[in-house]
């Protein structure tokens, strides 16, 4: 198994084989939370519009997501799994989208097959792949806004080749070291409404959920994150 480790979305448009798209801070740790929380389903888009539209078409849908890291006008809520946390998602259908972690999934044209990838959902992904065993796997750390690195995704990443390897992962460690070198901002008191402090925590959190979230095309040619249990390949049990 070739495991190779790329970033932001000129990453993503080089993924091949097995592809995990990462976005740690948040948009794949608020995926994990809202299946979860009972969300039904979730449909990544590439671009606000895109989701807009597919709330015209089914106005039963939740709407996602932030630019710049603000809620999208509009839309129910931000990218954010505290601001969640107390929502009403039993069988709800959401709309996702995203400065980064959407943008990865939609630029990964070369991929196999592609995962969502987060520390809460990390050795999870890591069983499924040990699990199917494909010869290249793309670990896509997608970054700040698709363009700049961010740590927490090459942390994360890391952590998941380490995992595939067998080697002994310092990801406590490695964690800690995020509140003071890449996740400053959920600490500034000036932001709170935007970075929550909670969700550092949150995001934090690793190895919580058993299941992975695969990437799946719909007949009308929208995608869809399918919670899948990690190691039997059904639904997993939140």
């Amino acid at each position: 198994m070739e495991i190779r480790i790329l970033e932001l979305i000129e990453g993503a448009k080089k993924a091949e084989g097995l592809t995990v798209i990462i976005d740690v801070f948040r948009a794949f740790s608020l995926e994990c939370y809202l299946y979860a929380r009972g969300a039904s389903a979730v449909f990544p888009a590439g671009s606000v519009e895109e989701a807009r539209h597919m709330k015209q078409v089914h106005p039963e849908y939740l709407l996602i997501g932030e630019r710049r890291g603000r809620r999208c006008e509009g839309f129910d809520y931000g990218n954010s799994p505290s601001q969640t946390r107390d929502a009403d998602l039993s069988g709800k259908k959401i709309v996702h989208t995203t400065s980064a972690g959407t943008q990865g999934i939609v630029n990964a044209v070369h991929a196999e097959e592609i995962l969502t990838g987060s520390l809460v959902n990390a050795r999870a992904v890591a069983d499924y792949i040990s699990r199917r065993q494909p010869e290249t796997v793309s670990l896509v750390a997608m970054g700040n806004g698709g363009e700049r690195t961010a740590r927490e995704d090459v942390i994360c990443a890391r952590y998941i080749k380490c995992l595939l390897e067998g080697r002994p992962c310092l990801i406590d460690e490695e964690i800690r070291s995020l509140k003071t070198a890449g996740g400053e901002h959920f600490f500034n008191p000036h932001t709170q409404e935007i970075y929550p402090q909670e969700d550092f925590w949150l995001c934090t959190k690793h190895d919580i959920f058993p299941f992975v979230l695969r990437v799946e095309k719909r007949d009308d040619g929208s995608l869809e994150s399918v919670k899948i249990d990690s190691g039997e390949g059904r639904d997993a049990v939140s």
